[in-house]
């Protein structure tokens, strides 16, 4: 192949996707697109680039728009190919046109009559009479043409959509599979009129985990593996809530979590569906224990991807069986040591859902932890948020509960939002609505004792300050522990050090101390 590498691309191209996959930050990937940009800016516009060469530019352009770059010095050469008599050509420009431009797009006008001209017809019907082509390719370019038109204006081809249900009976897998993106369309808005499809989606998802369909349609050998999850997320939407339907996936669906070879990326990716489906159609034991036998891989691993697919399936599956939470709960909180950011914003999230009285302690330590690690102000706000109202939840004790509120207030500092500060005083005012006063004068005692030992220490928050000064001089004398003269010193101390926060001044002055 000389200097050409994988599917035709120069090894140029090859390696740019090499070096983009291997970048360690986005300010390096950054930097390699725009050198990328540059290039492309200078040889795309020389005189004479040949055709093989200028369809790698365009492929390479539509690369960068999908990195979130900006591509649009090249939109206008992809409009030229879709000119082209090559076919080969002809689609590469239709498909680059189709990512680059909306429909309000000045270059748009540009497309129409070349579109026309393709089509000898200016009439979209002509499309329907394609779904009958002895061509399959024909064929599965029609049912997707047609899906396009149902986007674009459903009402406009809503007489027109029963055409889908009959190339689900395609003798050719690949007419089928493009029926199954529009199928699921319609199932999402109507699921009810498609119930009765239940027996015959179950049917081809086991002729596919049963290998029945040719091998071109193999990839990584797993089979038709982009079939079995547009099937999967079809069948979790039939079966949602419905025990009769969901009755006759279960033996397919746990075929597949048997069969499925958990080795490749492609394989994990149906193993994930597979979690998907059991956890939104009606539970089974046994589907459920294959679920968190997946789950714990994908936790166990070393991928960060598939720790962050096993975090997000267990958030589904706790949704239908809350008790699995409890066996990975361990693996879960170790998520927040990983390196990756992503997954540790996810781990978050689920820890949060899982969180009840037995776990509570562990779990807001380790989120208080987190919280002190990073340094993005608008997600620690969030985080002492949360801990805040697990805090009052599910607090085991007054002790813990005082002293959690104290890590919040002094590590997410001002960012703590004061309506949190009027909560934990309106709590502390209150007590826990139980009508226990011994508990409640416990939880004030031990709220004054902590806020003795904490006040002389340097540069509070003024949000916590203000609750300092609130609890002091409203409980500081109550158990009878502490003098007047010892509370008001204290509080002397506070006015002192903090002379130039007015807030702190106002809260002082509301009790007479200045």
């Amino acid at each position: 192949m000389g200097s050409q590498g994988g599917f035709g691309q120069s090894k140029e191209f090859l390696d740019l996707v090499k070096s983009i996959g291997e970048a360690r930050s986005k300010a390096e990937e950054d930097r390699i697109v725009l050198n990328e940009i540059e290039t492309l800016k200078r040889r795309i516009s020389e005189p004479d680039v040949p055709k093989r060469k200028m369809k790698e530019f365009i492929i390479r352009l539509v690369y960068i728009e999908m990195l979130g770059h900006d591509a649009s010095f090249g939109y206008i050469h992809a409009v030229k190919m879709t000119h082209d008599d090559n076919l080969v050509l002809k689609r590469t420009g239709y498909l680059a046109v189709t990512l680059f431009l909306n429909e309000d797009h000045d270059l748009i006008i540009l497309i129409v009559n070349t579109i026309q001209k393709d089509l000898k017809s200016d009439n979209y019907l002509v499309v329907v009479d394609l779904l009958g082509h002895s061509k399959e390719a024909v064929r599965k370019k029609a049912i997707m043409a047609l899906h396009r038109f149902y986007q674009k204006s459903a009402s406009s081809v809503q007489h027109l959509v029963s055409n889908f249900r009959k190339k689900l009976c395609d003798n050719d897998p690949g007419v089928m599979g493009a029926t199954l993106c529009p199928l699921f369309d319609l199932i999402t808005i109507d699921v009810n009129s498609y119930k009765d499809l239940v027996i015959s989606f179950v049917s081809i998802l086991k002729q596919v985990a049963e290998r029945r369909l040719p091998k071109s349609y193999d990839y990584h050998q797993m089979p038709a593996p982009f079939i079995q999850i547009r099937l999967l997320k079809i069948l979790a939407l039939l079966g949602s809530g419905d025990k009769q339907a969901s009755e006759n996936m279960y033996t397919v669906v746990g075929d597949i979590f048997r069969k499925c070879d958990s080795s490749s990326n492609i394989g994990n990716a149906v193993l994930y569906e597979c979690i998907c489906c059991v956890s939104s159609i009606y539970p089974n034991p046994k589907l459920l224990e294959s679920a968190a036998d997946v789950i714990a891989r994908f936790l166990k691993s070393d991928s960060h991807n598939l720790k962050y697919m096993g975090i997000d399936a267990l958030g589904r599956l706790i949704k239908t069986s809350p008790e699995i939470a409890e066996q990975h709960q361990l693996a879960v909180i170790d998520c927040l040591e990983d390196p990756d950011d992503t997954l540790k914003r996810k781990t978050f999230e689920l820890l949060y859902k899982m969180t009840k009285s037995s776990n509570v302690e562990v779990i807001v330590d380790r989120m208080i932890d987190y919280m002190i690690s990073i340094n993005d102000n608008h997600y620690k706000t969030e985080i002492a948020s949360r801990c805040v109202e697990l805090a009052e939840q599910f607090a085991p004790s007054n002790h813990w509960f005082i002293q959690t509120m104290n890590k919040v207030f002094e590590h997410a500092g001002d960012l703590v939002n004061i309506k949190v500060a009027h909560n934990l005083m309106r709590l502390i005012a209150e007590g826990f609505g139980e009508d226990d006063d011994n508990a409640d004068s416990q939880l004030r005692s031990s709220a004054v004792e902590s806020y003795l030992r904490i006040i002389g220490e340097p540069k509070l928050p003024s949000v916590f300050l203000q609750v300092i000064c609130w609890v002091l001089g409203e409980y500081g004398t109550a158990d009878g522990k502490f003098s007047a003269s010892y509370i008001t010193g204290k509080l002397c101390d506070v006015a002192e050090a903090y002379s130039n926060d007015e807030t702190v001044k106002v809260s002082l002055f509301s009790w007479n101390f200045l």
